[in-house]
């Protein structure tokens, strides 16, 4: 794989600074029948597994959704494939606003572009907001011989492929920020895909694995159980302070994951509307804000149009850049 393309895709991980038409009038046009939205539950699905990050996000934002939509929110799973299982479950989705999925950047643009069948398109996922981003670190245990990073790379050279590393799915933000690593050490790590964040991080806690690539608020909230050697973000992480990052240590890599919702390609453009108004009411509040901070996350607040030309304009990036990656 050429280094240029590379050290840019590492770049472009942080980000910038068959789908189902359905049946009924919903399907019919933009406006459909919306009159009265929302008239019944909105299942809220989750494409990982309970206990990681968009699950924690979303039962924050479920009392405050009930609350401003009138309705209640049902949030459930849908699990596997790093996510593609609960994508392609939300692109099949009859259009009318009563199903909606959170979303992770890359993960929604890298898994099309690099398997031969993720199950769903990029653009069959219609995204509402973005509404969190997280930084990716890599720890490792106390009892871990490695004491740095270069410890680390030196460990990693001297064995090649004797480490392992614990990440969240395939083709995913942790799997390229793997494979980028890899890459920039010119050295081989084992990657060990999980289905979500808590499973991956109980495996590594419990010393199945050797590394953790792992959230910033994951590693906020088990600071005192490892040793983060490590953070992919451009500069300090303000609740990791004491925590060097990639760059300071040499390895040119910044890699972040940021997350938000989106329901089927077709939803009508009032009910799109009316659901971007109520998350980005939940990112303006104060508490919410101070809660996110707190614990680790990123808070942001991106609405429908500006989330779908990021996530074009990231596609458009990479699709030159993960050819040589593709199997």
């Amino acid at each position: 794989m050429k280094l240029a393309a590379i050290m840019l895709l590492a770049v472009l991980l942080t980000g910038l600074a068959g789908c189902s038409a359905g049946s009924g009038p919903a399907a019919e046009g933009k406006e459909g029948d919306t009159k009265g939205y929302p008239k019944h539950p909105i299942t809220y699905s989750i494409p990982f597994d309970p206990g990681g990050q968009s699950d924690l996000e979303a039962r924050r934002q479920q009392p405050h959704l009930e609350r401003i939509l009138g309705t209640s929110i049902v949030i459930t799973y849908k699990i596997g494939g790093g996510g593609a299982v609960g994508w392609t479950e939300l692109a099949g989705k009859k259009p009318d606003g009563y199903f909606m999925a959170g979303i992770n950047v890359p993960h929604i643009i890298l898994q099309p572009l690099l398997q031969r069948d993720a199950g769903y398109k990029t653009e069959q996922l219609e995204p509402v907001a973005i509404f969190q981003s997280t930084p990716v670190g890599l720890a490792v245990r106390k009892d871990s011989s490695i004491q740095s990073l270069e410890d680390l790379i030196r460990m990693a050279k001297d064995k090649p492929g004797a480490l392992t590393a614990a990440g969240v799915g395939t083709y995913t933000g942790h799997h390229m920020t793997h494979l980028l690593f890899e890459e920039k050490l010119e050295a081989a790590i084992q990657y060990i895909p999980f289905t979500g964040a808590a499973a991956a991080m109980q495996s590594f806690l419990g010393g199945n694995t050797d590394l953790l690539w792992g959230n910033s608020n994951d590693l906020v909230s088990y600071k005192d159980e490892f040793r983060l050697i490590a953070i992919g973000s451009a500069e300090r992480f303000t609740a990791l302070p004491d925590t060097p990052t990639f760059i300071e240590q040499g390895v040119d890599l910044i890699a972040g994951i940021d997350r938000g919702v989106a329901v089927p390609q077709g939803t009508p453009e009032k009910v799109v509307q009316e659901l971007e108004k109520a998350f980005l009411k939940i990112a303006a509040d104060p508490e919410v804000i101070r809660q996110m901070t707190a614990e680790g996350f990123e808070p942001k607040a991106m609405g429908a149009a500006e989330s779908k030309a990021y996530i074009k304009q990231l596609k458009a990036e990479y699709e030159p850049l993960v050819a040589e990656l593709r199997p």
